[in-house]
């Protein structure tokens, strides 16, 4: 019976032998193209040329890739060469530089120490993915569950490419549903005013630009990484509009960084009201830096939105507001765009949302709206149009 050929990526026996005033440590190893070829290293010393010779065996490993990977090979290192994928990905703008933190951190937290020392093709199975994304939904939240669950598909689908596991398990896990979303709510014009009144009342808020930021929110319904991320270069103040396709995220390493909206749906031309665009003239002409940010920090450089969200939090008060987040304004100006009669695929260029259909996305255009919004807009902040906003 014929002898069984070595593994893939192994080696046989090592026979070390003196040659001349040198020591020589041959082997044989089957390379990943299934040929067994003999390799032989050298050294000064029986030891130095055994370990040279194992030392290169490694480098040719390394070489082949992550095909040296086995379905005995631990998840914390397939997750390793996992991750080095999902940086090329971001490196390449394929993926964002807050979805790689976001990744890292819950990989580090959750899903190495539950996770990292089964193997990855034989114990990393479908009662083990279970039991650890509902333990993590149970005292954490359904959110990092979710994060979690697509970190582990991500790490064993990679595995499952490499042909060392015969199947993805966390395709048959359960659900990972959070609790039910409260209905959206939306400040009412006389809330509006009021809110106004009393950013405009605090030094910090002040200080901090929350009056402006929040008309400009409210004027268009951009994200308040949207709204900091707006340079000069962006705002059009002869044809009152302003361009939206960046957003200002912190990258561990680089800080706080401008990157492009998360998808072409995200980038869009956005016409203005005239009170906002009163605002933003008024802002120029007092502007130090007239090609920084349209809202900078002390230093006339990007604001950090979760600073900023968090001096929103200190100054909104706890009578009446305390439930008013930077996302409210938003949802405000989706309600009276909603209320003015625009249709739910213009509401979604407004705010930069996906298509809701095929149809309306391959034969509407999406690039620059008209002044309907802007018009509609128009009454966001004026105390004298009726309150229909129904809260």
């Amino acid at each position: 019976m014929p002898r069984p050929p070595l593994p893939i990526g192994s080696y046989g026996s090592i026979r070390v032998y003196k040659w001349g005033s040198t020591w020589r440590a041959r082997t044989k190893y089957r390379d990943f193209d299934g040929s067994t070829r003999r390799v032989e290293r050298s050294g000064r010393t029986k030891a130095a040329a055994e370990r040279n010779l194992k030392k290169s065996l490694s480098q040719r490993n390394k070489v082949q890739g992550s095909a040296s990977l086995t379905p005995e090979t631990k998840f914390r290192e397939v997750a390793e060469q996992w991750m080095a994928t999902v940086e090329k990905a971001v490196n390449a703008g394929r993926l964002s530089p807050t979805t790689l933190d976001q990744y890292r951190s819950n990989l580090q937290r959750h899903v190495l120490p539950a996770l990292g020392e089964l193997q990855v093709g034989r114990e990393v199975t479908v009662p083990a993915v279970e039991s650890f994304l509902q333990t993590l939904r149970t005292h954490k939240s359904a959110s990092v569950a979710k994060t979690a669950r697509s970190i582990v598909s991500g790490v064993v689908g990679y595995a499952a490419r490499l042909g060392i596991s015969e199947q993805n398990p966390t395709r048959e896990t359960s659900r990972l549903d959070g609790q039910p979303k409260k209905r959206p709510r939306s400040l009412t014009l006389q809330e509006r005013v009021q809110w106004l009144e009393q950013l405009e009342s605090d030094d910090k808020a002040v200080r901090w630009d929350l009056p402006d930021l929040s008309r400009f929110m409210l004027a268009t319904g951009v994200r308040i990484g949207e709204a900091l991320a707006l340079y000069w270069s962006d705002v059009d103040l002869t044809n009152g509009r302003v361009s939206v396709d960046h957003n200002v995220v912190r990258v561990t390493g680089k800080g706080l960084i401008r990157k492009s909206t998360k998808s072409k749906y995200g980038e869009r031309t956005l016409p203005l009201p005239s009170w906002a665009l009163d605002m933003l003239r008024d802002r120029f002409s007092e502007a130090v830096e007239s090609d920084g940010p349209v809202f900078p920090d002390t230093f006339g450089g990007l604001r950090d939105p979760s600073n900023t969200r968090r001096v929103l939090r200190e100054t909104r008060g706890s009578d009446g507001f305390a439930w008013v987040t930077s996302h409210v304004f938003r949802k405000t100006a989706a309600t009276v765009l909603d209320e003015a009669g625009l249709s739910a695929r213009r509401i979604a260029d407004q705010l930069g949302h996906s298509r809701p259909s095929l149809t309306q996305d391959v034969y509407m255009g999406r690039q620059s709206l008209d002044r309907d919004a802007a018009e509609a807009l128009e009454s966001a902040l004026d105390i004298e149009a009726p309150d229909v906003s129904g809260g």
